[in-house]
């Protein structure tokens, strides 16, 4: 079913602020050295809990001016922060807490023979997409606010509806998986309604025998000389399979290497990759929303020949992630987490205790 969410650009956030002063933190020149020292440094768990709190406070006062979800504009600036994770020199941090990048040029528009412009008229004059959101009468290309509401300003420029809203999304991106993306992480923070889903469970139920350890980078020569991309958890034969992140179903079926597999996308642009599975669990389809612990399937050997090849090996879970960088995916050695996961699975249960 198509929704609607109408944007009223000629809004801006003035009454918000008069409403709730105090709630979106500004770069100012004077505070400039503040914000570089910033983009340096790692916020710790508490910080980040207060982060998460004052985006989400944002969201929903913009999502109030603009009458776009607030999941839209979470999914949005959480597409831009994991960008700019994996392109830290490229794409430095300009805001306080959201992760918008927005190229200079682009921000003041690139026949503007000034690339500090803040001035919302001559910005829109030299077609830059700066914009006033917090009313202020300048454009900041440092500000929390200003640089969400530009984008998404130029986004739904496009239309309003979610169809024209993604065209929007393509036509910024120049991406088909920029859009993809945006849209998973819209249908997961909109199903979970909220933002902190960072938690992780480990790929097996603890209470099981299985035993696994650092195998990523090894080589492998079935269809080919190539190296082994992930952890290999053997099993018995059945033993559950779950998710260990919040996200969302992207594939699901068979591969020649890794038989009966599924992939799940979480919030942080990994892909969570499981195969050599023996079936899957009934609720697993593509677009199905899951979270850390939830069944998706069961061990098994399944693999390395036509769709339905068993027994070429023990029974294994294959589990592997992917990070997305933009147009490609690069794997990395998921056993740290994996031993990570395992021992924070096994305190929340004794806590339990």
């Amino acid at each position: 079913m198509k929704r609607t969410f109408l944007l009223k650009a000629a809004l801006t956030l003035t009454s918000l602020l008069l409403a709730a002063p105090g709630i979106y933190a500004h770069a100012s020149p004077g505070n400039q050295q503040r914000t570089e020292q910033t983009a340096k440094t790692t916020p710790s768990s508490a910080e980040e809990g207060d982060m998460i709190e004052t985006r989400k406070s944002l969201y929903d006062q913009l999502s109030t001016v603009t009458q776009i979800p607030w999941y839209w504009l979470a999914a949005i600036d959480q597409y831009e922060r994991s960008m700019s994770k994996v392109k830290p020199k490229a794409r430095p941090m300009l805001g306080s807490t959201v992760g918008v990048f927005i190229d200079q040029e682009l921000w003041a528009g690139p026949l503007n023979p000034d690339m500090d412009d803040s001035s919302p008229v001559s910005i829109r004059w030299f077609n830059g997409i700066g914009r006033d959101g917090d009313g202020n009468g300048i454009a900041e290309r440092t500000s929390d606010v200003d640089l969400l509401y530009s984008l998404v300003s130029k986004v739904a420029a496009y239309g309003t509806t979610e169809e024209d809203f993604s065209i929007g999304l393509w036509e910024y991106y120049q991406n088909g998986r920029a859009v993809k993306r945006i849209q998973q992480f819209a249908r997961i923070y909109e199903h979970f309604g909220k933002l902190d889903l960072f938690e992780h469970a480990f790929p097996l139920p603890l209470g099981n025998n299985y035993n696994y350890k650092d195998t990523w980078g090894t080589g492998r020569s079935w269809g080919g000389r190539r190296t082994h991309e992930g952890t290999d958890i053997f099993a018995g034969h059945g033993v559950p399979v779950r998710s260990t992140c919040y996200g969302i179903i992207e594939i699901k079926g068979w591969n020649p290497y890794g038989g009966w597999r599924i992939g799940i996308r979480d919030l942080n642009n990994f892909y969570h990759y499981y195969a050599h599975l023996s079936g899957y669990d009934k609720t697993a389809e593509v677009g199905t929303v899951v979270k850390p612990g939830q069944v998706v399937g069961w061990v098994g050997s399944s693999g390395y020949g036509k769709p339905g090849t068993q027994g070429k090996f023990p029974p294994h879970l294959h589990y592997g992630v992917y990070s997305d960088r933009g147009l490609i995916e690069w794997s990395f050695d998921p056993y740290p987490m994996l031993r990570r996961w395992e021992a924070s699975e096994r305190q929340r249960l004794r806590s339990k205790r």
